[in-house]
């Protein structure tokens, strides 16, 4: 993080309100808005009025040419034009919005009680608990509601401060005056008939607390003007006080905004569409921007190339948060639909792999480079020799197991070299890297893992069809027959049976199955449930013993309950079908009995079944 220069000095807290109700000082569009509750504000004039720090406020110097940013006035604050501001609050925002409207703001102040219940406040202080060393400052800051009376949960009033003569009359100060008390000081005293105690109280709050207002200084750090936005971004993430942090597309939000285009209304209008595809509802904005930030990057190192530069010289391929922050106005619009495009071929690519909704996705931030990929090829994306070439790449990625953790650099590679591939060039590292050892079979066990919705996928997509009717799984009826993973030889079964729980719960003793047939599984011996799904679906056992076959699974072993046999079919036979997916044969025989080979992988949460097939559950 680079930043040119910054300065820090003392400023009058009465100047730097003074400076916010004007405009001059207002806050960047990304900014959450005031949010500080009751209690809150009360601390925090407790805090002013024994002159105890508060912290200090960072501000950007505004007009920077590299830095523009939407600006909005702090809350409370109404400005007859578009005041440009010549500072923008980065820290400090709660504390500012909460001083201004508790002694400037001149009406009551919208906060919240401690139940997060709407209110509205002014907020006072009793003088003479002000005066008392004994009584905490605390103590003294009274808040009343919007008419100044307090009443019970009866509405029976027990304290009415509604006009001036009864703040006189109870002594409470109201802090909106603090910066002009002197009229409120003359009709206190003249209330009072002048009484030389009344006087010698006001005289002593006037020091001890008014003069503390009127001279309290806040430290204010000043970023200049030239502040790069990657700096400005981090600035505000490391110091706001809120603890919370600013996504990329907050910042674009309000750098666009400064050109008149609602970036965030965008967004919600695009989101809503794609919300209405299952499998890319879960689409985020900053996986928008970071398809665009691709494509943009892309084209300027195209550029860039056909100029002349080469290799390291020319620009880079990237969508990392400081390339996001980079984006322009126009490289947004000018792509926005074509990765939406891209996002509806991808959409049609993962349904000819049988993936259909974000459940069984195995990377959402696949879509990513899939989707950038796609937005370029355009209407040339589905002819058989580049799908075949897309669905290698996918599946080397999946069962690879790449594109966990960080991985805006694979991103970066993905685009170009997947491109070229189709062209006729060297296959991407993604598949040059994309490996699966036949042990990391015996290791998938949940559905967190994504190699595991790859098998669960991969299977669809071979045709796994249902045991009853034959149907193989499509998108129209995915849906609505409840397809879902779950056990071959059921986990009730498998404990009776004294099958280690690493084995029982491998994907290779799972497989797809409809709702309806898996309730009639149910927790029974297979030997017992084939005989049920027989009859059920009044088929012989040549017709079930095909539908198993779908699935890689040997008829002979499961009806004879020899778990051993159909263990080492089945896993032989995945590997074979993922080598296939892959471009890669996989060894597919085990040195070691099974028994033996998933020692190494137990571990002491592997050894609890969950019941998926005593109930009709998912997995």
């Amino acid at each position: 993080m680079v930043i040119t220069s910054f300065g820090i000095e003392k400023e009058q807290m009465e100047e730097v309100l003074r400076e916010a109700r004007a405009g001059r000082t207002q806050l960047p569009d990304f900014q959450r808005g005031w949010v500080w509750d009751d209690a809150h504000v009360c601390g925090l004039l407790a805090s002013i009025s024994l002159a105890y720090p508060i912290g200090a406020v960072m501000m950007l110097r505004a007009g920077g040419e590299h830095v523009r940013f939407k600006q909005r006035p702090i809350e409370g604050v109404v400005l007859p034009t578009d005041e440009l501001a010549e500072r923008l609050i980065l820290d400090g925002q709660q504390r500012l919005t909460s001083l201004f409207q508790a002694l400037m703001l001149g009406k009551p102040v919208a906060t919240r009680d401690e139940r997060g219940k709407e209110i509205q406040r002014w907020y006072y202080i009793d003088m003479r608990k002000a005066l008392d060393p004994n009584v905490d400052r605390e103590e003294a800051i009274v808040s009343l509601p919007a008419d100044r009376i307090l009443r019970t949960f009866r509405n029976e009033t027990v304290a009415d401060y509604s006009t001036p003569q009864k703040e006189y009359e109870s002594m409470l100060f109201p802090l909106a005056r603090v910066f002009d008390a002197d009229d409120w000081r003359v009709a206190f005293e003249e209330y009072w008939d002048y009484k030389p105690e009344c006087i010698t109280l006001w005289n002593q709050f006037s020091r001890q607390v008014i003069r503390r207002f009127e001279q309290y200084q806040i430290p204010v750090i000043e970023l200049a003007k030239d502040t790069p936005k990657v700096a400005v971004c981090q600035v505000f993430e490391k110091v706001n006080t809120g603890g919370v942090t600013l996504t990329v597309f907050e910042l674009l939000t309000a750098t666009f905004a400064a050109d008149g285009y609602e970036l965030r209304k965008d967004w919600e209008e695009r989101q809503r569409k794609l919300k209405q595809h299952r499998v890319l509802r879960e689409f985020s904005n900053t996986d928008f921007l970071q398809v665009v930030t691709l494509l943009a990057t892309w084209d300027r190192r195209k550029r860039a190339i056909a100029e002349g530069l080469e290799g390291e010289r020319a620009p880079a391929i990237g969508c990392r948060r400081v390339d996001m922050l980079k984006l322009s106005l126009d490289d947004y619009t000018r792509r926005a639909d074509h990765v939406m495009s891209g996002l509806l071929r991808a959409e049609r690519f993962l349904h000819r792999q049988h993936l259909f909704d974000t459940h069984f996705l195995p990377y959402g931030s696949q879509l990513i480079p899939l989707s950038a990929i796609l937005s370029v090829l355009d209407k040339d994306w589905d002819a058989q020799g580049n799908n075949d070439k897309l669905a290698r790449w996918f599946w080397c990625g999946v069962f690879g197991e790449l594109y966990g953790g960080t991985i805006e650099t694979r991103f970066s590679r993905d685009l170009p070299e997947v491109l070229d591939w189709l062209k006729g060039g060297p296959e991407p590292r993604t598949v040059v890297d994309g490996v699966f050892g036949r042990e990391r079979l015996l290791s998938l066990r949940t559905r967190g893992s994504a190699a595991y919705k790859g098998i669960y996928a991969l299977l669809l997509r071979e045709g796994a069809s249902d045991l009853r009717t034959g149907q193989p799984s499509n998108f129209a009826n995915y849906f609505d027959e409840g397809v879902d993973i779950h056990h071959v030889f059921p986990q009730h079964w498998c404990r009776q049976n004294n099958i280690p729980p690493g084995l029982c719960d491998s994907i290779a003793n799972k497989t797809p199955l409809t709702a309806r047939t898996n309730r009639v599984i149910g927790g029974r011996p297979p030997s017992e449930y084939v005989s049920r799904i027989q009859n059920s679906a009044g088929i012989t056992p040549d017709q079930l013993d095909a539908h198993l076959r779908t699935h890689l699974i040997d008829p002979a072993p499961l009806r004879a309950e020899n778990f051993a046999a159909f263990f080492e079919h089945r896993q032989a036979h995945l590997l074979q079908r993922i080598g296939e997916a892959m471009g890669k044969p996989i060894e597919t025989a085990f040195v070691s009995e099974p028994e033996e080979l998933v020692a190494e992988y137990e571990a002491d949460e592997d050894k609890v079944f969950d019941e998926d097939n005593l109930q009709s559950v998912p997995d």
